[in-house]
This record gives C-alpha cells, structure tokens and sequence, in this order.
C-alpha cells in the first residue's frame, strides 16, 4: 500500500505514472525526469525487409554504410582542402606536391583512458594538433586534427570524446575552460560525486543525488536493469555534455543531458558538415556468469559504439546492431517481444560510462569502499547505489548492463551467444588502455595511427608501454584475420623505459617492407618538461576534481609538450617537430605514389631522430634532467594559507582560539543532532514505497523540511 501523506505527492505519483506510459508526452516533467528511460514497446522495423543486425566474416569485413559514406564524403569534400592548408606545397617537408597526385593517407587519433588526468590530456594535446589554434598552426603541428578521419576514446578518451561531439566540436580550451558565453566548460573544480562538498547530506548535494537517482529510476521502472554506472552515467553528462552550467548544476532547469542520444551525433552541425573525424568509444565485455573482479583475459569480447552501431570486429563475433535500437533484446536477430522494440537507450553519459566502467574492480561492499577514489566520492557513489538498490532492480550492480542483441549469433565463437545480458566494462579491463582495435580493422584502411597516451603506468603516472605491448599481443594472435598487424616496438615495459620511447615522440613503423606489413604509429606520450621543471600533467587516475587554476596550467603544458618534440641531450625543443610531425603523416602517401618518391633529406633527418630503430635502439640518457615527480602547481587548503600569511595572521588565531574551545562542543551537539533527524526523515521517504518520488530540499529549507522540485527543463541535443 502507497503511503501519501500529502495531496501533493498523490498529484506527482500520478504525473509519474502518466509519464512512464507516454511516448511522447511533451510535458516538462516527461522531459527531464523520464528523458533518460529508454522508449519501450516502440514497432520495430519490419523485420521481412529490414535487419537491426549486420554479419561479416573477417576475411569480408564490412563498414557500416552511413560510416562509409560519412568517411568517403569527408574525404572528397573536405580534406584535400584541409591538407592543402597544413602542407601546403610541401616546400617545408622538402616537397614539390604540385608534381604528383597523391592519395592522402588515412590518419586515425586515439585518446586512452585515465580519468580526468587523460581526458585533459588528450584536450592539451588535441589543441597542440588543431588548426584553429595558432600557436600550434606556428609550429607545423596544428592542422593534424582537420585531416584526420577516425578519432577513437576509451574510458576518460571517450569522455572528450563525447564532450566534443556534443558540444559541437568547439577549440579545446574553450571545451574545457568555457567561453564566458554558451560553452561554460567542464566545471572540474566540482566533484563528480560530491560537487557541493564532503558533505553528502548538504541541501545542494542531495538535491544533485534525487535528480541522478530520478533518471535512473524512471529507466528501471521501464524495466530495464540499471547498475552503478547508470548514476555514474549521469555525473559524467553533468561535466562533459552541454546542458550544465554553474547556475543550473544543482537545479532542474536543464535535464543535464538525459535525453542527448549518442545515435544523434549526426544531427550536429559540424558533423553534418564533414568537418569532424567519424567517433568511436570502445569497451570490453565481462563474460557472463564469470563475476570476474580481476582485470580479463584477452579473448574477451572488445566493443566499439559508433553513432551507427554497437559492433565487434573480433573474429569470434564480426556483428553489429543497429544503435538506435540498442537496448532491445534480440534472439536470432528478431526482437523478442515481438514487433516491440526500445529506442533512447544510447544516452551519451550512459555510452562514455560504459567505457569507464571500472566498478568491478574497485568496487568493494565488504568494506564499503571504493578503491582509489577519494572518501568523499566513494562515499557519494556509494549512497546512490544503496538509495537505488532500495528502490529498483538490478542486475549485475558493477557494470553496464546492455540487453544482448546477439543472442544465437556465432553459436560456437561468441562468448555470449547464449545470454540475455551483456555486461560491459571499462576499455581498459583487458590491459589496453589505448582504443587501438577500431583503428587496426582491415575494412577501416588505416595508414597511420596518432596516439596521444595519457596513461598512467608507472609510480608517477607516466605512460611505460604496457598497452602497446598487450595490443600488438592480441593483434598478433587473436586478430590475425580481422585487424593489420602492429608495427615493431620494445617489447618489455622495461625496454620502453630504458630506451626513453615513452617519454619522447617516437614514430613507430617508419620502414616497412611492404605497405601490407603494418601501419605507422605516431605516439605523443605524457612526458615530463623537457626543460626540467616540476611536471604537473601525471596526476592520479581516480582523482575527481581539479581546481581551475591547475586545468589551465595542465593543458597549457600538454599543448607546450605536444608541439615542442625533443632535442637528444639537451632541454630545449625542437624548432623541427612540426615538420617532422608532417612527414611522419604524409610518408605513406609518399610510399603509395607511382613511382615511389623518394624520402627527402628533411625528412630522412627528421625519421632518424624520431623513428625507433629495433636495430640501433635510442637511449633514456638522451632525455636528461627530467623530473619524474607530480609537483602540484596550486596546493589548496589551509596548511599552504596560513604558511603564506603565518605573521600577518597569528595573531588574530590565537584571539580567537578560546572563543573557538567555547563554541566548539554545542557546535559539534547541534549538527550531529540535526544530521541525525535529517538523515531519519531521508532514509524514511527513501523506503516509503517502491515507487516513491525522490524529494530533498532545496536551498534554504531545513533539515527534516522536505520539498518537491519538480523539473522544468526538456533536454535537446
């Protein structure tokens, strides 16, 4: 039995009622509340002359056909313009291009995973590789991100990934730091669980945590089972989709998010125009049943989510299903129910949280913590995850749970072929951090791969090689049929350290025998300051919040680090790099042309300080003076106050100390007394009934004075 002790909670249960059941219900309630549930019972296509689902073998790969005309448009109408302005005629590699009618190499730019450490990485970098920034357009480098044509994220890369797309492919610094106008950045400053404080029971942080748990409720009560990474999901769209400003962040005038759909990409002008690279965000698969906790094996199914499709080009899968209708459950390639079919399930936060899934690894309930994160996110994450599971169904609480479109597809290969559920994790689960497998697929013909590596390997958060060695031992084995090989690379972690390749940037793959051996790898690692001051960019993978003094500093140094390149045994950039950056993109058109043309002698100087030679390796001992150890460029808290103003402040502290001792013991009484009831009257509307409209206060209203705020905002892309 209901319990409604107010008119006003019997109006808002039947508005709700009504809103689960309308497909198009325009109110703003409907908007922001229900936006991110998922559309059930929606008709299918007709099923005699349309498929959601697309088969290939791996030795007949085929590209979904809206990615093949998005990539064969872009490359007739808009890159040979943006070649032309970054290489111009080619004098400065050594060049006559007028000569000789080249094909352009097909570039793709791969963004690893890393928390915020490496989507602000990425950010740095991608700035010192874009046109638009003039800095890098000096340097040689900027016009890289115009001419490339698949960008790929992975966990924190599939943040600014999404982040990009959704804000419609803005400059980066004004992506991340705001423009003062419509783009108000990435508010890093605000914990992703806890943006009003360590206190999880302030007024702004329980009206945050009822708007999260309102969407997630209102998925589950569509029933579609929900995880950890539903509420997870919907903090990352508070940070990185554009519906969020500071003034909004703790109302509902914006459904920060809830209803941008990845599948919608295509609506946003800049891709409409062909100016962007085509997106992809990859994740791996826990096989079900295996309740793994531990990182997986290779032959886990890896997954990659375009605005098309969600798709496997692994051998044992080679299937794709249609994105707009993920979140249906398919048997034999047929809906289940019937002709019902669910649309909306592809919300972007939900796509990007899917790649950054990492709950079943430091996810721990024996001790109610979450490893890695700071006490006050654990603690947020982990009261919507318990106020959930009070109120919805869920199935397995540490992943992503996606209804499984392949069942009985690949009976005898395909790990899942025999489930409902996929559970999808963190890209990084199999010990690849960097989206590499997208990029090495047969069909996609890459010729070069741009890799900007923002993992964190080592003790200091510096990238040591792992992931390129554990993606050349699937591509190796595994993909042998489906994915082209990867080029020569140390093979040890070890050897990547000794030979300083993962502190410099190094062109992997510059000499095949053959153009079918392997592509190029262009690899910018994070790096400590060539100049041999404190780096500030190798910060901690699960640190949530940034102040906004350090995120200017951190992208300011990626972006210094990206476009200066290195000088062996000294600490100064090279003036080169741009150029050196622009042969090492162009050389495979150079090695496609009929006849062959010859490498010039900029070039064959630029490859040699820059290419790794398995027969003549280079040395750590040409990088020196580099300082491996974080040095935080803007320490907060009291203890760095009080050294700054120990004088001009002692004083007055040591006044006011006695009154401090008088009022400390009634003040400490007051809030416990006041946490306590608050707590009681929230855990008791919490369990009230199982589809109990989440209430919290708002600002100003007292502990225990509970409100309803109702939403007011219908989100648009």
């Amino acid at each position: 039995m209901f319990l409604l002790p107010h008119p006003l909670r019997l109006l808002l249960f039947s508005c709700f009622l009504t809103a689960l059941h309308a497909q198009d219900a325009p109110d703003p309630f409907e908007a922001s509340v229900i936006d991110y549930a998922p559309l059930t019972n929606v008709e299918c296509p007709d099923f005699s002359t349309t498929s959601l689902l697309r088969e290939w073998t791996p030795q007949n790969q085929t590209l979904h056909p809206r990615e093949q005309e998005y990539v064969d448009s872009r490359a007739q109408n808009t890159l040979p313009g943006a070649w032309n302005s970054w290489l111009g005629n080619g004098s400065r590699m050594g060049y006559d291009l007028s000569a000789t009618n080249f094909t352009w190499p097909k570039i793709g730019i791969a963004l690893p995973g890393g928390g915020l450490r490496a989507a602000q990485y990425a950010a740095g970098a991608l700035s010192g590789l874009d046109a638009r920034n003039e800095t890098a357009q000096a340097a040689g480098t900027g016009g890289l991100l115009q001419v490339a044509t698949y960008i790929a994220g992975l966990s924190g890369g599939s943040w600014i990934t999404g982040s990009l797309f959704f804000n419609d492919f803005p400059t980066l610094h004004n992506l991340v730091l705001g423009d003062g106008n419509d783009l108000s950045g990435w508010k890093l400053d605000l914990p992703f669980a806890t943006p009003d404080g360590t206190d999880i029971f302030s007024a702004n942080n329980q009206a945050f945590y009822g708007s999260v748990l309102w969407s997630v409720r209102a998925k589950a009560y569509k029933g579609i089972d929900t995880s950890l990474t539903d509420p997870w999901a919907r903090m990352i769209s508070y940070h990185f989709l554009n519906q969020t400003s500071r003034a909004n962040f703790f109302t509902n005038d914006s459904a920060h998010g809830a209803g941008q759909l990845w599948s919608n990409i295509p609506e946003i002008p800049a891709f409409q125009q062909y100016m962007t690279p085509f997106p992809i965000v990859v994740s791996d698969s826990r096989p079900v049943g295996s309740n793994l906790t531990t990182a997986l094996d290779l032959e886990s199914t890896v997954y990659e989510i375009t605005p098309m499709e969600i798709a496997s080009y692994d051998p044992s899968l080679s299937a794709g299903m249609n994105l707009t209708f993920a979140g249906t459950q398919l048997t034999n390639g047929k809906a289940v129910n019937g002709s019902a079919c669910v649309t909306g399930f592809d919300q972007a936060g939900f796509i990007m949280g899917s790649s950054a899934s990492l709950f079943n690894q430091i996810l721990d309930f024996a001790q109610n913590t979450i490893t890695g994160m700071s006490s006050s996110d654990s603690a947020g994450l982990l009261f919507t995850l318990k106020q959930q599971l009070q109120e919805v169904r869920t199935r397995a609480d540490d992943v992503a749970n996606w209804p499984n479109p392949f069942t009985n597809i690949k009976t005898s290969t395909f790990q899942d072929a025999k489930v409902n559920w996929l559970e999808l994790l963190d890209g990084s689960s199999n010990g690849a951090n960097i989206p590499y497998d997208p990029m090495f697929v047969r069909a996609r013909n890459l010729d070069v791969i741009v890799t900007l590596e923002g993992s964190a390997d080592d003790a200091n958060n510096f990238p040591n090689g792992s992931s390129l060695i554990t993606t050349k031992q699937r591509l190796s084995t595994l993909l042998q049929p489906s994915h082209q090989q990867f080029p020569p690379i140390p093979e040890t972690p070890e050897d990547f350290i000794s030979m300083g390749v993962n502190a410099r940037p190094t062109f992997f793959g510059c000499d095949p025998t053959t153009l079918a051996d392997y592509l190029m790898v262009i690899y910018l690692p994070n790096a400590p300051p060539i100049n041999g001051d404190d780096p500030i960019t190798n910060t901690a993978t699960f640190q949530l919040t940034y102040t906004p003094k350090h995120t200017q500093l951190l992208l300011d140094a990626v972006q210094k680090l990206t476009i200066e390149g290195f000088t062996p045994n000294a600490n100064t950039p090279d003036p080169n790099f741009g150029t050196c950056l622009q042969c090492a993109v162009f050389d495979r058109a150079r090695l496609k042309s009929t006849p062959v043309l010859t490498r010039s002698d900029i070039c064959s100087k630029c490859f040699k300080q820059y290419c790794y030679d398995p027969q003549n390796p280079p040395s750590r001992n040409e990088l020196p003076n580099r300082k491996q150890v974080f040095k935080d460029p803007d320490p907060m808290g009291l203890t760095s106050f009080l050294a700054k103003n120990e004088f001009n402040f002692i004083g007055g502290l040591v006044g006011l100390v006695v009154l401090i001792l008088v009022l400390i013991g009634g003040l400490i009484w007051w809030k416990r007394r006041q946490k306590k009831v608050f707590y009681k009257r929230l855990t008791q509307i919490y369990e009230a009934e199982a589809f109990a409209i989440p209430v919290y206060p708002t600002k100003g209203s007292r502990p225990g004075s509970q409100v309803y705020e109702l939403p007011k905002h219908h989100g648009e892309l």
